[in-house]
């Protein structure tokens, strides 16, 4: 594939892929973005500098991008990362992106690591030690790649992330939030979210059905020492798999009676009638402790 690559020449901004060299690279490379792996191509120059800039990089950075599909994002992370390792799926893709990088910043090239692999089976081993995560997510594995990460990579501080918007609206919700959910209550095991920003739909190659969002998280402390992420993330599972019913009865499945979930609830000080959409990690956090503290002998 050497020598596919040229630089832009249409009014993209210095360095950075245009929207026709895009669309020209790939019909070069004969890729078409498939919805099997959730492909949206970032076309805006305009776009990339934004992500690059909210994602706050002082330039001593490892990043971990995944999805990095033609090298929009990448090339905009090169420039302010002092390493960039790249996750992708597509063979092609992954063979292409050292190339883009060595026509297009030859000087980064030793920057950069491609990897190809699923994102959801990544381990340690063959990432280092990134610290940040900046990415155009895949829809379709948007959530589940965010908490894979975060519970495999205890080296990730910060990151920002750009998922559909209703995703993203899930991600940084609140308890008692209509949209409050599983995704909100497992991302803030010990992790920050908050959404800060919306990108169209025109900046997308294909353009999707809708927007998408911005998310910026900021890594913490987990909300228990002693407790497992798996204990608190089962309960939240069960709390939230049958949302209308109060905790007494979605946790009575789990723990299998419903004296046994209430007993357990008024030792963590929740209310047996509450709903799971009304707690918050530390609320969750109380509950695996006192199933835990029951089971013992």
């Amino acid at each position: 594939m050497t020598g596919t690559t040229s630089p832009p020449a249409d009014g993209a901004l210095p360095g950075l892929l245009s929207a026709a060299h895009i669309r020209r690279l790939a019909q070069e490379l004969d890729i078409w973005p498939t919805k099997r792996w959730g492909q949206n191509f970032v076309i805006d120059p305009n776009t990339i500098r934004r992500i690059v800039d909210l994602a706050d990089l002082a330039g001593d950075e490892h990043v971990l991008e995944v999805g990095p599909g033609l090298g929009s994002l990448t090339l905009g992370l090169l420039d302010k990362a002092e390493h960039v390792t790249a996750v992708e799926i597509d063979p092609k893709l992954a063979a292409q992106l050292p190339e883009t990088v060595q026509r297009m910043r030859p000087e980064k090239s030793a920057n950069l690591t491609v990897v190809r692999e699923d994102a959801l089976r990544l381990q340690p081993g063959s990432l280092g030690e990134p610290t940040v995560l900046v990415a155009n997510l895949p829809y379709n594995v948007a959530v589940p790649v965010v908490l894979h990460l975060l519970e495999v990579l205890p080296s990730l501080r910060k990151g920002l992330v750009m998922v559909q918007d209703e995703v993203a609206d899930r991600l940084a919700a609140a308890p008692g939030s209509k949209i409050y959910g599983v995704p909100s209550a497992k991302i803030a095991w010990d992790t920050e979210a908050r959404k800060v920003g919306v990108v169209g739909k025109r900046v997308f190659w294909p353009e999707p059905r809708i927007s998408s969002g911005l998310v910026r998280f900021d890594r913490g402390e987990p909300a228990s020492e002693e407790l497992t992420r798996q204990e608190v993330f089962s309960v939240i599972d069960a709390a939230f798999a049958q949302r209308r019913k109060t905790l007494r009865a979605a946790l009575s499945g789990f723990v299998g009676t419903g004296a046994l979930a209430e007993q357990a609830l008024r030792a963590a000080e929740v209310d047996p009638q509450a709903r799971g959409e009304t707690l918050n990690i530390h609320d969750f956090t109380r509950i695996a402790a006192a199933l835990r503290a029951a089971d013992r002998p």
